[in-house]
């Protein structure tokens, strides 16, 4: 669905409410030639106190700290983009959504430098169901390994969330698509796992899970960090440091991604060849309906995970 076919009305910009379709920036913005502009993805769960926000503060880190390698000056308070996203989320009516903040360089001049432009900030808020499609949760996915590679982290910070990178991702994605798959799997420079391109992975074997360690030139995924928390609290061993090889995925017995869109999304085939079973582990299915069960609101666990749209 097209935002076109969305009711939505309201996005922030710089510290003002605008119209939908007047939220505009001009041709020769900085962050549109060059990709200097620094995001995150986060969402929103319809629960029986209204919406919640799944972890806004560890988003809202990542916003600050994506924009250190860049220079990037971010004017705004945490407290001012907390309020603008409530208040986004409430103008347009929503319930359960996906929240996209952005900061970039913006307008002034068009050198490599933006050291003269200025960093623009804004909030949009929208409708957004299963990220991989609507039986992916359920049925899984299949999935090719990407002739592309992930950059390293000496090239470019892995760790920022930045615009530009994700031109990276672009690739591997609609090659996999191209050949007929929902999604890749991208290798880093040395060749082993490291990521979707919008997603971190997980591997089963032998009841442990495994996931690519932070040196692997992984994006540091929220969802991530609660997979691994709701593992183990389950009494799940979790290498959070795993290094794992292309041909580990073939001899898996579960393999998964996770992420703020993509939430907990089973694998079901690599390159065509079978992963388990070919359906949902239980491994995965005991932990994806953990999760949606914490962010639905179905038990009260990690409370301090969720800020509310509307005061409790």
């Amino acid at each position: 669905m097209g935002f076109d076919d969305m009711d939505v009305s309201t996005i922030w910009m710089n510290g003002e409410y605008v119209d939908w379709d007047d939220a505009q920036i001009h041709v020769l913005t900085h962050g549109l030639h060059y990709g200097t502009g620094i995001f995150e993805g986060v969402r929103a769960y319809d629960t029986d106190h209204g919406p919640a926000i799944f972890r806004w503060e560890e988003h809202l880190e990542r916003l600050y700290n994506s924009a250190k390698p860049y220079d990037m000056d971010i004017e705004y308070s945490p407290e001012e983009l907390t309020e603008a996203t409530l208040e986004v989320v409430r103008r347009n009516d929503l319930d359960g959504c996906y929240i996209r903040p952005i900061a970039y360089y913006g307008y002034d001049s068009l050198g490599v430098s933006p050291q003269d432009n200025p960093t623009d900030v804004a909030i949009a808020a929208w409708p957004w169901g299963a990220y991989l499609g609507d039986e992916a949760l359920e049925n899984g996915v299949d999935v090719m390994v990407s002739s592309w590679r992930k950059h390293a982290s000496s090239q470019i910070p892995t760790n920022a969330k930045t615009t530009g990178l994700y031109v990276n991702s672009l690739l591997a994605g609609e090659e996999a698509r191209r050949n007929g798959y929902v999604e890749a799997i991208v290798l880093n420079k040395e060749g082993n796992v490291a990521e979707g391109p919008g997603e971190n992975i997980f591997m089963v074997r032998d009841g442990k899970l495994y996931t690519p360690g932070l040196s692997q030139s992984i994006l540091d995924g929220i969802t991530r960090d609660t997979v691994i928390t709701l593992a183990r609290e389950r009494g799940y061993e979790v290498d959070d440091s795993a290094v794992i090889s292309r041909g580990e995925l073939h001899t898996a017995d579960e393999l998964f991604f996770t992420g703020s869109a993509a939430e907990v999304t089973p694998i079901r085939k690599v390159d065509n060849v079978v992963i388990g079973e070919g359906t949902r582990g239980p491994i995965t299915e005991e932990l994806q309906t953990a999760f949606f069960d914490l962010v639905e609101r179905r038990t009260d666990d990690h409370e301090e995970w969720f800020t509310y749209v509307e005061e409790q």
